[in-house]
């Protein structure tokens, strides 16, 4: 999943401090960070984190704090293993840029050359690889992923549903990140190198990268020993949930790592793509990741300053041109950053979804080696998270509330059961809960379900049994002496748009 990158440490910058430099700033690293670190995982209740930096063709820090698991005492070390989430895409993309330095296709071929059955609302035939690959497709950030984010469809079903999904923006008249959209790419890479998306990443960047602890498949984590269990916070509590399963869109969310496996992630990119004097991957390739910004005009931009190029942002801070990546999937949050004039790296990853730890430390240690005052950045992220989740809070209050007041719905709870249809999702089913309550069951999420609590009227108080979809407000239309309609809405964080299903029975 992703949520659009806020530059607030950039404008935090200027607003609050200058340009000034600080004296002792690089002792931060050697005396400060442990503290600052464990300090931080009690305030935004992160179980574990894992931080490495990498300069100059070496490691110069790699740690971890807290635990795999909340009330265990299981520490996180070099193998431990963290999902990554959309930082999974920067690896989908070298493989692009691989392929296109060995002749094998190009970024500009069209994707229905390769995949001759795709459609995407008349413009299937003009769409390439770049323009999935950059996300110029013209949805909406995160338009069709309450269909398709941690459900039973395969990626197949994930392509064939596209084609019923209107795009909200022209095509490529502005980004909007779709997980999905890298699910359609990969696709080509079986049919050009006879290998699926996740075998072909192990032999050609892992296993020549020395990464072999990292794994490109969800179902694969919950296997291995070695590994840290994914965290939320529900009514209030930071709790373990159970892994999401994201293989349907495994070449934009899927894959795990470890500190030491990312470590040389890092520095093989650095370095241009040598790892010793071999070459793994191609230096035209990296110079297409990492420094060109195939996105580049103004429709690219999602902030000031800030490009899209092939699964990165590229942004300016301070005359350094920075290459970053957040990751955010159901449990884990997590960032990398490259500083390639500096030939620094800097990754840190959490077992956690409800903090912003990762980007605000991120900006502590470019603070740190751009000898820049300093400021505490963690309390800064920490202070705005904690107004937007009390904005939040006040609302689902406001929705309690109606139903604490035990209002009786405008029709008998009978009268909403049946069987409900949307295009591009599928069914869901409505049934008598228990007490006053409404039950929903979705065709696409079978281990899910939601509670319904009348609100009044035909509005209900929906509550859904994975924490990441949130609690929101379902409404029924009664039309012409009967329940027509339920319009589903889910959490921000997994779509911002409602979903209106028609009754068939």
């Amino acid at each position: 999943m992703k949520r659009v990158f806020i530059f607030f440490a950039f404008s935090l910058l200027f607003t609050t401090r200058g340009w000034a430099q600080a004296t002792g700033r690089s002792t931060f690293l050697r005396d400060s960070l442990d503290i600052y670190v464990n300090k931080a995982l009690t305030q935004w209740r992160v179980p574990g984190l894992a931080i490495c930096i990498v300069k100059d063709g070496r490691i110069v820090l790699m740690k971890g704090y807290g635990t795999r698991e909340l009330g265990l005492q299981e520490r996180i070390d070099e193998n431990t293993l963290f999902m990554l989430g959309e930082i999974t895409e920067a690896f989908t993309t070298t493989a692009f840029a691989k392929l296109e330095a060995n002749k094998t296709l190009s970024l500009n071929d069209k994707i229905t050359r390769y995949l001759p059955s795709f459609k995407l609302d008349n413009k299937a035939s003009e769409v390439t690889i770049n323009d999935l690959l950059t996300h110029r497709a013209g949805f909406k950030t995160n338009q069709g992923n309450f269909t398709f984010y941690n459900t039973s469809l395969t990626t197949q079903q994930v392509i064939d549903k596209i084609g019923h999904i209107k795009p909200v923006y022209p095509f490529r008249a502005t980004y909007g990140y779709t997980n999905s959209a890298y699910a359609v790419a990969a696709e080509v890479i079986p049919k050009v190198t006879g290998r699926p998306w996740y075998i072909y990443l192990k032999e050609s960047l892992f296993i020549p990268l020395g990464m072999n602890n990292t794994l490109p498949l969800s179902q694969e984590l919950p296997l291995v020993l070695n590994r840290t269990v994914p965290h939320t916070i529900v009514e209030g509590r930071l709790t373990p949930i159970p892994y999401p399963q994201l293989d349907n869109l495994a070449a934009g969310l899927s894959i795990s790592s470890t500190m030491g496996d990312m470590s040389k992630w890092m520095m093989a990119l650095l370095n241009n793509g040598k790892v010793g004097a071999r070459q793994v991957i191609p230096e035209i390739a990296i110079k297409t990741t990492l420094h060109e910004l195939t996105g580049n005009q103004p429709s690219a931009s999602t902030q000031e300053n800030e490009q899209f190029g092939l699964g990165w942002f590229l942004q300016d801070y301070a005359g350094r041109n920075l290459v970053m990546r957040n990751g955010k999937v159901s449990g884990y949050s997590s960032s990398i950053t490259l500083v390639p004039q500096e030939n620094l790296g800097i990754l840190i990853m959490t077992n956690t979804d409800k903090n912003e730890l990762p980007e605000a430390l991120r900006w502590q240690i470019l603070d740190t080696y751009f000898n820049f005052p300093y400021h505490n950045y963690s309390d800064s992220y920490l202070d705005r998270y904690k107004a937007n989740d009390a904005n939040e809070q006040q609302v689902k209050r406001r929705m309690r509330d109606s139903v604490f007041l035990n209002p009786p719905p405008a029709q008998a709870l009978v009268n909403y059961t049946g069987r409900y249809v949307n295009d591009v999702y599928g069914h869901v089913n409505v049934s008598v809960g228990e007490g006053n309550t409404l039950e929903m069951r979705l065709e696409h999420h079978p281990k899910m379900f939601v509670k319904l609590q009348p609100m009044g009227g035909n509005r209900f108080y929906a509550t859904f049994s994975e924490p990441i979809y949130g609690k929101s407000a379902f409404t029924f239309v009664y039309q012409a002496g009967r329940i027509t309609s339920v319009r589903i809405k889910v959490s921000d964080a997994v779509e911002t748009d409602a979903y209106d299903f028609k009754k068939i029975d």
